[in-house]
């Protein structure tokens, strides 16, 4: 999935899977999509944010093409652009990617692990082979909220940008069962899964900031909490932990979640 054909200068062709419901997985056009944006930056550059508009839902039997436009090159940070587009429907999403020179400094951290247990011994379930998910904390527990952890099924080795493509996949899951959990007329649990009884939801957009190296193939605890629920739109935020409570990521995502009629 994370290889890249280069098209020229700056230009990237990859593809995607197709996914359970049809489509594209958002999660997969933004790990690709820094991928690209990382392929044109030095080395010695790591991300440490991006800010993501999904546009419109991706097919899974088309090329996805990666434009990456090089908008600064300074001596501390490095700024990309990208678009990914598909012949048939056009652009699908824009990205605005920030990258920066390791620098020493103060390491101060306010984000704690939340109350739960190990997740060998968690049940869960996962719509992808790509990675293995183990709820925390069940959806409908409590409102507002959404908690598991989250790893990539099998090892990738130890390239940083690599392990940061593949957080940034596994950032697109959770946000959503957040904003489900805060929808005043969400299912109770015996009801079954909304999107089984005809819900919807869509990622709108993504903003993403890396604030520590770490493996996204080992188990780590994403702990999201949806801020608002408004004109069919919710805000998720949340914080990914280590096993060891260290705070590498920080996501915001908002969501269209609808009813059906």
């Amino acid at each position: 999935m994370m290889e890249l054909e280069p098209q020229g200068e700056d230009v990237f062709l990859a593809h995607g899977p197709q996914y359970p419901w049809g489509g594209l997985y958002g999660g997969q056009i933004i790990a690709q999509g820094l991928r690209a944006a990382a392929a044109t930056v030095a080395e010695a550059y790591r991300v440490h944010s991006l800010h993501a508009y999904f546009i419109r839902r991706g097919d899974a039997d088309a090329p996805i093409r990666f434009e990456v436009t090089r908008a600064r090159d300074g001596r501390s940070f490095c700024t990309r652009t990208v678009v990914a587009r598909q012949d048939d429907t056009g652009v699908m999403l824009t990205m605005s990617l920030s990258f920066q020179v390791e620098e020493t400094g103060h390491d101060v951290q306010i984000a704690r692990m939340p109350a739960v247990p190990p997740p060998e011994g968690l049940s869960g379930y996962s719509w992808s082979p790509m990675f293995l998910r183990r709820f925390a904390q069940l959806r409908n527990e409590e409102e507002g909220r959404g908690v598991a952890w989250l790893k990539l099924q099998d090892t990738i080795g130890d390239d940083p940008v690599l392990q940061a493509c593949a957080l940034a996949y596994l950032s697109d899951d959770l946000p959503t069962d957040a904003v489900v959990a805060l929808h005043p007329e969400r299912p109770a649990p015996s009801e079954g899964d909304a999107f089984e009884l005809g819900w919807m939801s869509a990622s709108l957009d993504h903003a993403m900031w890396f604030h520590r190296p770490s493996r996204a193939d080992e188990w780590h605890i994403h702990d999201f909490a949806s801020h608002g629920y408004l004109a069919s739109r919710g805000l998720s935020i949340g914080h990914v932990l280590s096993r060891e409570g260290i705070h590498v990521a920080t996501i915001a995502q908002e969501v269209l979640l609808r009813k059906s009629p």
